[in-house]
């Protein structure tokens, strides 16, 4: 499989970077192709919802951004993996923009088949992911999508943390699986 995934942290090197590295290692030891885009070097623009992607030659956004370069690697994809760190109970704003983006009719020309879900925040509670799963599942639910797994860590909040839980090898066991 051609396996993407979204990394929606800002901070280089910290719990959510280390927990999609574990994935892509389990993944490639398995003989998949894992490309990793960190959308926060993307420039993407939040969705304005002009619709204006509906009617244009190739559903082209009047936006002129970083978005088409994502959009060509999703088209390439299988597989999508969401990796986000968890910000009040919400992915990442620049992961955000990038599915937003998603809004375009382009969405349809991908070949996604699969999708899995990597989340780390700071909090402890249970409840701390339930509105980013809610989501989650709707749009495996709307694109029929399969649900591959998932990880999900709670307490990582300085870099590093995350060394002090069994995620990684949850990552890297996930990605071996497939």
């Amino acid at each position: 499989m051609n396996i993407i995934v979204l990394l929606g942290s800002p901070r280089k090197g910290g719990n959510t970077d280390l927990l999609a590295e574990s994935f892509a290692k389990g993944a490639t030891e398995k003989g998949h192709k894992v490309e990793t885009v960190s959308v926060h070097d993307y420039k993407v623009a939040p969705c304005k919802g002009c619709n204006a992607c509906f009617r244009t030659a190739n559903n082209t956004c009047v936006q002129v951004d970083d978005m088409t370069a994502i959009y060509q690697k999703m088209k390439q994809a299988d597989m999508l993996v969401i990796a986000s760190p968890v910000y009040f109970y919400g992915i990442s704003a620049q992961l955000k923009a990038v599915i937003d983006r998603c809004h375009n009719p382009l969405r349809d020309t991908f070949g996604i088949t699969k999708a899995a879900l990597l989340l780390v925040g700071a909090a402890s509670l249970p409840e701390l992911f339930d509105g980013i799963v809610a989501q989650y599942r709707l749009c495996l639910n709307f694109f029929k999508i399969e649900d591959a797994g998932h990880v999900f860590v709670r307490g990582a909040k300085e870099k590093g943390d995350i060394n002090n839980t069994n995620a990684l090898n949850e990552a890297y066991e996930l990605g071996k699986s497939l």
